[in-house]
């Protein structure tokens, strides 16, 4: 019996190939996996002396050659491959073993070139996989140290590995070399400006309990490459597994903290934020929230942008909460928590990053694709539209409710005083309707004067501001572009609110 291995990652590969030795097969093997099989005192068979011919090139051409895919592809139950053979003087090969030039790799460093790319492109490496996955009936095809030591125990319990882990490693090694060469195509499709394709690759991170409903099944997949303010890259450090309403909410969450450098704290149901507040610290942005809306929060989602202390965790203990998500937990604070063993604590990497990922939305029999929402602008006095100029601390209000309405459902109005929400109206199918809702809850909070509204899309007309103005609202920002715009403002000078126009919308449908 013989193997050939030729691998990137080395990983476990000396002792893999002294177990195949040890079992009486005979291994080739090819440049860089040569060398480091010979120096581990492995007995190997050059893969210049199987084809008859030397590696050329600067070793892109060793193992594209009939000796090597004759051995792998020739079918045992065929005679006239058999022959075929036997005329060529080609002998069988019963095991492939490869991993892939690290292309993925190469092109995530900085500064990478396309001379660098290219020369990471492997060519005969899928060749042989593919080649040994096809005739998986008679060869073992392997391409992840994850599978030697069984590899290894099936071959010394049964002198060769079973059908069905054949076919498993073939299905595996088709996979290996699809994932590779979509990351081929992708980068070379982006270097000459195509677009018409796209391809995606996600791992499966965890089969989920259900989807939205108990009636629908449901798997949470992630991307190759790790991203901040994401939960397919995050610790869970207590309670129970994460269920798909609770990913997508966690999710809304999270794009809610990327907004604030300052201490932040967003609490959140079925994807709107139900309270919102900054402070001085973690535990006075978390009182502030809380207060927003003690209601809504229960079986909610909180998130933070600073550690969790012993001091928060004990002033969020006695919630009913489903997550809390932070940077990280004190040892003390961790304490605290675990005590409620079906509280869900997620450490989530909040590093900044200006990278502008794409947002995938699927639809009946398509894909709808876009940048997220990242880039806020700051709202300033100079985009002010009325008599009226807004005060400083108005202005820092304006800039905490546009942070935030770009994060409430459409149609969206956020009412808030000095850095917390007081009212919030979500999903309304008129604007006025969310006004109202907002509006309402803002009042029963013990918000009747100087409040800041802000309107995720501009007013049609203004009876938004009449609204606004009789619930003690004095400031509004909104991206402004309505035909009537001018209905708005003149309606916002009457009643001596302060307007900007930030000139940028911010609908979540």
């Amino acid at each position: 019996m013989k193997a050939l291995i030729s691998v990137s990652d080395k990983t476990g590969v000396v002792g893999f190939a002294k177990s195949l030795r040890a079992l009486g097969w005979d291994v080739i093997a090819t440049g860089g996996t040569m060398k480091l099989l010979e120096e581990s005192g492995v007995e190997v068979i050059n893969i210049s002396d199987v084809t008859g011919f030397p590696e050329i090139c600067d070793g892109r051409v060793k193992t594209l050659h009939p000796k090597v895919h004759g051995g792998l592809l020739a079918r045992r139950d065929d005679e006239s491959h058999l022959a075929a053979l036997r005329e060529n003087g080609i002998e069988f090969i019963d095991l492939v073993c490869v991993n892939l030039y690290p292309f993925r790799q190469t092109i995530s460093r900085e500064g990478v070139t396309m001379e660098d790319a290219v020369e990471n492109i492997d060519i005969g490496g899928p060749s042989m996989l593919r080649s040994a996955a096809k005739n998986f009936r008679d060869v073992t095809v392997v391409c992840d140290p994850a599978d030697y030591e069984r590899i290894v125990a099936e071959i010394r319990e049964g002198g060769n590995t079973r059908p069905e882990t054949r076919l498993e490693l073939s299905a595996k090694a088709y996979t290996h070399t699809a994932e590779y060469d979509s990351c081929i195509a992708a980068y070379m499709r982006r270097a000459a400006g195509l677009n018409e394709k796209l391809f995606l690759q996600f791992d499966l991170v965890q089969s989920l309990r259900y989807g939205e409903n108990p009636h629908q099944s449901a798997k949470f997949y992630r991307t190759a490459e790790d991203a901040p303010f994401s939960l397919a890259s995050a610790r869970q450090l207590n309670g129970k597994e994460l269920s798909y309403n609770n990913i997508q909410d966690a999710n809304a969450a999270l794009n809610i903290v990327r907004e604030f450098d300052e201490p932040f704290c967003v609490g959140l149901k079925h994807m709107n934020p139900c309270g919102a507040a900054v402070g001085r610290n973690v535990a006075d942005a978390w009182n502030k929230a809380y207060e927003a809306d003690k209601v809504s929060i229960f079986g909610g989602i909180v998130a933070v942008n600073r550690p969790v202390t012993k001091e928060v965790a004990e002033l969020m203990k006695p919630v009913f909460l489903e997550i809390i998500m932070a940077p990280s937990f004190t040892d003390e604070a961790l304490e605290v928590l675990r005590t409620k063993k079906n509280l869900r604590l997620l450490e989530v990497d909040m590093t900044r990053s200006d990278a502008r990922p794409q947002q995938w939305v699927g639809v009946n029999g398509g894909l709808l694709v876009q940048e997220w929402d990242v880039a806020t602008r700051e709202a300033s006095e100079d985009m002010t539209v009325t008599v009226k100029r807004p005060t400083e601390s108005e202005i820092a209000d304006m800039n905490f409710a546009w942070r935030i309405v770009k994060h409430v459902k459409s149609n969206a109005i956020v009412v808030v005083k000095n850095g917390r929400t007081f009212g919030v109206g979500a999903g309304q199918m008129n604007r006025v309707g969310s006004a109202e809702i907002a509006l309402k809850q803002a009042r029963e909070n013990g918000g009747s004067h100087d409040l800041v509204l802000a309107s995720d899309g501009f007013f049609p007309f203004d009876d938004c501001v009449t609204m606004a103005a009789a619930y003690g609202v004095t400031a509004i920002v909104q991206p402004g572009g309505s035909v009537r715009d001018e209905d708005s403002v003149r309606k916002a000078d009457e009643l001596g609110i302060a307007m900007l126009f930030t000139g940028e919308r911010h609908f979540k449908h």
